[in-house]
């Protein structure tokens, strides 16, 4: 069994904690493997738990998408509950006084946009500025190490699904990411990263024995991150992603789609290590709720051959294809920055050459320089092999 950062810390580290008043920015997915919470193991292990805070989704991990979560008081414990998610994503000098340290313990999947990476460099910014030192417990990546793939985000696309210059599938664990924002966007944080044992870049996620607990309400299952650094782009359309059903992200239509159509043109593709079958499919919530959805299910049946991010934009731009003038992008959301799928790609030029009739694997094969640059400029974080 992997054995991850909290392990290690319980284990054997518990020094560097020893008599400060700590603030715990966590989440429900951080246990260990008997499925003990984190505030449970530290508190049982006398740490001096001063405050919780909590990404989107909440520290319980039960909001939905995009709400905006509430600050209040713990109900298990009676300790303050800050949310670092709605119209304050930075722990504030009242939030933070009284503290001596931050603890930072988050299950990632993997992916740019999933904005646990967002609330992490928030998180080092304001120990920056406060003098407190953070230590973030590390966990695995689910989807591997080794792999990377997509676009970085262009300078004036930063936001809240794309805050650093990173692939979409950046191939890090948040230790990783940790001390790659630290140095390159110069928070200077007195960081420290509590390393797994046991964690090799080419393991999945079901291959550490570890259990998974789903990080946010949208992502039950390792299947689902499998395909969510693709999948995601839907977020920018009117197509549903399948938020409100029980396969999110791994499902994808719309009322006014021919689900047999798109899958005839996808499978045609021979798209590595992936297949689509039709689906019909009625949300209970998010977009086109209590309406007949047709699209199509992606079957992944060979992971290590399979791109995501690859899978996803032809799945965007075949959709777009079959169905001219119903298709549209979103509008800006609460950033009021660029279009929102602008956003998730971390660039404009993916929807313009998509507009413009360019070719998908075209447009992939720009991210062949990207892919070979990131490695080199990640090589000086990388604390597994």
């Amino acid at each position: 069994m992997v054995r991850t950062g909290l392990m290690e810390l319980l284990d054997g580290r518990l020094d560097i904690l020893a008599g400060r008043r700590i603030g715990l920015v966590s989440h429900n997915a951080a246990v260990l493997p008997d499925l003990s919470v984190i505030v449970e193991a530290l508190l049982d292990a006398n740490v001096k738990l001063a405050a919780l805070f909590g990404p989107e989704h909440g520290f319980a991990g039960a909001a939905p998408e995009g709400a905006e979560v509430l600050d209040g008081v713990d109900r298990h414990t009676g300790l303050p509950l800050y949310s670092l998610y709605g119209e304050v994503k930075e722990p504030s000098p009242a939030m933070l006084s009284g503290l001596e340290a931050l603890v930072v313990d988050f299950q990632d999947v993997g992916a740019r946009y999933y904005t646990f990476l967002s609330t992490l460099y928030y998180i080092l910014r304001s120990a920056s500025g406060a003098g407190l030192p953070v230590f973030v417990l590390d966990r695995p990546n689910p989807l591997n190490g080794l792999v990377v793939e997509g676009p970085l985000v262009d300078p004036g696309f930063e936001s809240f699904v794309g805050i650093a210059p990173i692939p979409i599938r950046h191939g890090l664990t948040m230790g990783e990411l940790a001390l790659f924002l630290n140095t390159e966007l110069n928070l200077d944080a007195a960081l420290t990263v509590v390393p797994m044992e046991g964690w090799q870049r080419a393991m999945w996620f079901d291959e550490t024995g570890l259990p998974w607990v789903l990080p946010s309400p949208a992502m039950p299952h390792l299947s689902t991150a499998t395909v969510y650094p693709g999948t995601c782009f839907l977020e920018g359309t009117n197509l549903s992603e399948g938020r409100g059903t029980a396969l999110p992200f791994e499902i994808a239509g719309a009322p006014w789609l021919d689900g047999y159509a798109l899958a005839e043109r996808l499978n045609k593709l021979i798209l590595p290590g992936v297949r689509f079958r039709p689906h019909m499919f009625q949300p209970t919530g998010s977009k086109f709720a209590g309406q007949v959805c047709e699209g199509v299910q992606v079957h992944v049946f060979d992971r290590l051959t399979f791109h995501p991010v690859l899978t996803g934009l032809h799945l965007l731009a075949t959709a777009r294809e079959l169905a001219l003038e119903s298709f549209e992008f979103l509008k800006p959301g609460l950033e009021g920055k660029p279009l929102h799928l602008d956003l998730l790609a971390g660039t404009a030029h993916l929807r313009e050459y998509l507009v413009a009739g360019r070719m998908v694997d075209e447009i992939a094969a720009e991210w062949a320089p990207v892919s070979e640059e990131w490695q080199r400029v990640r090589e000086p974080y990388l604390l597994y092999r």
